[in-house]
């Protein structure tokens, strides 16, 4: 029970230099892949990805120029989920060998056309504002953005910032016409590696980088050798694609090589780096200092009072004045009472207990590098994996909970841990899934790895929860240091907040606070696909968010007992889950005020000239993201952060409590 606020401080400070140095330990994930001069770099699709409608679709969903074979990359679980369907292009790149303007599919120098319900398509995706994602040894496709902090000043005195955004925009609207980028000017950067005398020199792609451009049909000059000759910028104009009637382009490219100091095992930082980490710093360490410090606070209070009541409880001479007040002594005889439903609490429990293990040894593997981002579907497959093999954990903790909660129906409790949080994960994925395969979009979960997951749930989780649960529901059950009386005590009437919705929002609070920023940069890699990597710091959250909600928890179950009421079992699992309300609070206050004004606040490329975010080339309205797919994902993906999250904030401040309940009820003497 002994808490110091400054010994939290050395160890906070050694935790945090950890993960700086953790930086330095990072594995890109694969092996490099060496080139001569003149071999060929493939390059592949990944998909078009949108913020607006979070449907993926694959490269060829539009009338792309195709290869003459097309294929589809093998893929983990992760890509699988991710939405990712990569795809071999027509896009011929070698290396160091540079290409002015190449036609794609053109036969006879006849320009593609695009039917009117091709044309159709297209101008809905432009529209929807999607971009495309290509890879080039597996390294994605980027487009630099310059931004100028001072706009209205000096041109001469402007200061450039340099920034990246993943893949590129699909084509833009203006003045309520569409046009397509149909030229890519791919940008590519090599290292050259050093070799000793008479070897040849080899290669390895560092960065890629595309700049899209509209160019119409009348501005291009082609050639019988599918060469063209691209015009200069001030005489041409984009290729507009109008849905009403069938469209004339064609399609076209460039290659230019640049050499480059980047090192092969440094080329993700610029993709990594895409964002400013200053804020996250701060908020980071604020975070840390202003959580320990109310953690010390509470730590103090609770330990002041808990050791004026033991001794108080503990005088021999006043036992029966003592009785006579009230106090969290008196509920002693009823403290332990099984709780309602004590095979569905073990069952949450033992789901909680699952997800804290997996979480936690993801983050760990996560911020050591080994699940980078060029490891495309590592951290997705690593994770579903092991919730799975963590089902031995679960169901033995499960198991000895319910024998400690006086249960008797093991087998039935097994299943119960190994389907309630599956079956409703699954079950609300299964719904959503039916309306991405109703859009014909690829991020839907084909039906066999459907059916593979089905087979892994019942194949592995099943029968390793079934195996823990087994030793422990054998295994001695929990010992609880005072009896149970066999009436129950009546519970006095309670102040109004001791109310359950009442202490949902305070405990909710500290723990919302310590976890806030991070959630920020999570909802944006999730919901405007963009990477996330700082696991380091996200370790460091994570503790901290343990920390809080065992403080918090213990607080609310002593506060509780002092009233006298013993009921504790499912009102502290509620309530230590309470940053879950405050997270379904963030992700609406998200979807209104970010999410919704995706377009307001990116910058906005166009025609091959960089348009800062106040000249808007794009017009939609908010109303266009709150469609009813895109909507219903929101919400649907939501609900199960929030579901998961409570499950593992209540488990964490359950098992707090109830080391704490045995704890105190141990160091009183008991007639």
């Amino acid at each position: 029970l002994s808490f110091s606020k400054q010994a939290w401080l050395p160890w906070s400070l050694l935790l945090l230099s950890f993960m700086c140095g953790t930086r330095a330990f990072y594995v890109p994930g694969v092996a490099p892949i060496n080139f001569h001069q003149n071999d060929p770099v493939e390059i592949k699709a990944v998909k078009l990805t949108s913020s607006r409608t979070q449907l993926p679709y694959e490269y060829y969903s539009l009338p792309f120029c195709q290869p003459l074979k097309i294929k589809y990359k093998a893929e983990n679980l992760g890509e699988v989920l991710r939405g990712d369907r990569i795809v071999n292009t027509p896009f011929q790149v070698l290396m160091n060998s540079e290409k002015k303007c190449e036609v794609l599919c053109s036969e006879s120098n006849k320009p593609v056309t695009l039917s009117v319900k091709e044309s159709r398509l297209v101008a809905e995706r432009i529209t929807e504002d999607y971009y495309v994602h290509l890879i080039a040894d597996n390294l994605p496709v980027a487009t630099r953005l310059e931004l100028y902090s001072n706009r209205d000043g000096d041109d001469k005195k402007k200061e450039k910032d340099v920034q990246f955004e993943h893949g590129y925009r699909l084509g833009f609207t203006d003045v309520n016409k569409i046009y397509l980028h149909n030229h890519l000017s791919f940008i590519l950067y090599y290292h050259r590696e050093d070799l000793e005398e008479d070897q040849e020199h080899t290669y390895r792609v560092v960065r890629f980088e595309v700049i899209p451009q509209s160019i119409r049909l009348e501005d291009l000059k082609v050639d019988e050798k599918s060469s063209c000759t691209l015009p200069e910028g001030a005489n041409s104009s984009p290729q507009e694609i109008d849905p009403t009637k069938e469209n004339q382009l064609y399609f076209t490219y460039s290659v230019h090589w640049e050499e480059s100091d980047i090192k092969w095992a440094s080329r993700w930082d610029t993709y990594l780096t895409m964002s400013d980490v200053q804020i996250h710093w701060f908020s980071i360490i604020n975070s840390v200092v202003v959580v320990f410090f109310l953690s010390g606070i509470l730590s103090m209070i609770i330990i002041r009072t808990l050791r004026k009541d033991i001794a108080n409880y503990n005088k021999e001479d006043d036992i029966e004045d003592t009785m006579e007040e009230s106090g969290w002594k008196l509920v002693h005889g009823d403290v332990f009472r099984p709780p309602q439903y004590p095979m569905i609490l073990s069952s949450l429990l033992g789901s909680g207990i699952q997800l804290f293990c997996m979480i936690l040894i993801v983050i760990f593997v996560a911020m050591l590098g080994m699940l980078s981002p060029s490891s495309r579907g590592a951290l997705m497959t690593t994770a579903c994996f092991l919730f799975m093999f963590m089902g031995v954990f679960g169901g033995f903790s499960a198991g000895r909970l319910y024998r400690t909660l006086k249960g008797h129906r093991w087998k039935k409790g097994a299943f119960c841990t190994a389907t309630l949080y599956p079956g409703v994960v699954f079950g609300i994925c299964f719904v959503l899934n039916c309306f991405i395969w109703g859009k014909h979009s690829s991020g839907a979960v084909p039906f066999p790895t459907m059916v593979a997951l089905l087979c892994m749930w019942f194949g592995i989780s099943l029968p390793l929860v079934y195996l823990g649960y087994y030793f422990g529901f054998r295994k001695q059950p929990y010992d609880n240091p005072v009896r149970t009386n066999q009436i129950p005590r009546q519970i006095p009437e309670q102040r109004w907040y001791m109310n359950r919705f009442v202490g949902i929002l305070m405990a909710g609070i500290l723990p919302f606070g310590a976890m806030f920023i991070e959630l920020f940069f999570i909802f944006s890699a999730i919901w405007e696909n963009q990477f996330y990597y700082l696991f380091g710091f996200l370790f460091l959250v994570f503790i901290i968010l343990v920390v809080s909600c065992s403080q918090i928890s213990i607080v609310m179950v002593y506060f509780q007992l002092c009233a006298e009421d013993y009921r504790w079992w499912w009102r502290n699992f509620l309530v230590s889950g309470g940053s879950a309300f405050y997270v379904l609070v963030y992700a609406i206050f998200y979807f209104v005020n970010k999410y919704s004004s995706v377009l307001h606040n990116k910058v906005r490329t166009g025609h091959g000239f960089v348009c800062i975010a106040d000249r808007l080339c794009c017009v939609s309205h908010i109303a266009g993201h709150r469609e009813f797919i895109p909507s219903l994902l929101y919400f649907g993906y939501t609900a199960l952060m929030v579901l998961s999250f409570w499950l593992l904030t209540g488990t964490i401040g359950f098992y707090a409590a109830y080391m704490f309940v045995r704890k105190i009820y141990a160091a009183v003497k008991i007639d």
